[in-house]
């Protein structure tokens, strides 16, 4: 069989996670993909997959395979973009993973004009709040908001991301406004589950960094929910501005201790190598870094 053939249907097989799914997609029997399959473990003398009943998985050979393989058929679609005369222009299908609110509120815009720009690229964004593995779980690129920490995978900055400490007005006429950052101790505080930092929020201010830890009335994995408890008065909340910017410009929320203001972390577009970065890959990170620019339109105001 061509070997090339037989890497895509394996490429598509680990992605798709069952071999029924990736016939369809590739217009080919159930029974063909296997026999490809079959033929590349034959060939190579090693199991690529486990297979069950229910579920097929990566082998530690396999993963590795999958890897290598992915970014062959991405190096021989550039290729061939070359010769036919359209190596200007990015295509294929571009999967990219971000945070949950990010994403709703702020990315679902930049994506919409990046495919309006790029009709030669599909986009296959998924949106959740915990941290994916880009490799194993198929991204080509991964949006993370944080302090990044080292990591096997490269990482762009595409934008500072401020933090704001916040409450509802009636909440703060009611249990007064914190002078210090220790007040916070002996007020109800809205946590994000997914924090670096724990149950810890940190301060820097004229005097140093402090490091108040809270007792949460209210955990959520997800800065939404936390939003709008912060807004129906139940407490404070520490959330990035492009979720609380808007209500902090309308007067529902108020921002907090502005002498102390909550450690900065970035907006960082995570992949998996530099040396062989695709050109979809590449053009969407130069375009979001574009549209969010330096200083985002979210913090106007603050």
């Amino acid at each position: 069989m061509d070997r090339l053939v037989s890497m895509s249907v394996f490429v598509t097989v680990v992605e798709q996670g069952n071999f029924t799914a990736a016939a369809e997609q590739l217009q080919l029997s159930r029974a063909s993909a296997s026999k490809h399959i079959a033929a590349l473990e034959n060939c190579l003398g090693g199991r690529l997959l486990n297979r069950t009943t229910r579920r097929i998985s990566l082998t530690e050979a396999g993963q590795a395979y999958y890897e290598r393989c992915k970014q062959i058929l991405e190096d021989v679609a550039e290729a061939e973009c070359v010769v036919t005369g359209f190596s200007s222009e990015p295509r294929g299908l571009l999967r990219i993973n971000a945070p949950m609110s990010f994403g709703t509120k702020q990315f679902a815009s930049i994506v919409a004009n990046f495919c309006k720009v790029h009709p030669a690229i599909d986009v296959e964004l998924s949106l959740n709040d915990r941290i994916v593995d880009v490799i194993e779980e198929g991204y080509d690129l991964s949006i993370r908001i944080t302090q990044l920490k080292d990591s096997s995978l490269i990482a762009r900055k595409l934008a500072p991301c401020r933090l704001a400490l916040c409450a509802s007005p009636d909440y703060l006429e009611t249990h007064g406004r914190p002078v210090e950052p220790d007040d916070l101790n002996r007020h109800t505080c809205l946590h994000y589950a997914y924090s670096e930092g724990g149950k810890n929020w940190v301060l820097s201010g004229p005097d140093g960094e402090h490091r108040i830890r809270i007792r949460p009335k209210l955990t959520a994995n997800n800065g939404e929910v936390l939003y709008t408890a912060a807004r129906q008065g139940l407490g404070i909340v520490l959330l990035p501005t492009f979720i609380v910017g808007d209500a902090i410009r309308a007067g529902d929320l108020e921002a907090i201790l502005p002498a102390y203001p909550p450690i900065e972390i970035n907006i960082y577009a995570v992949y998996a190598s530099r040396q062989h970065l695709s050109a979809k890959v590449r053009a969407f990170i130069d375009f979001a870094a574009k549209q969010i620019g330096e200083r985002p339109e979210w913090d106007a105001g603050i």
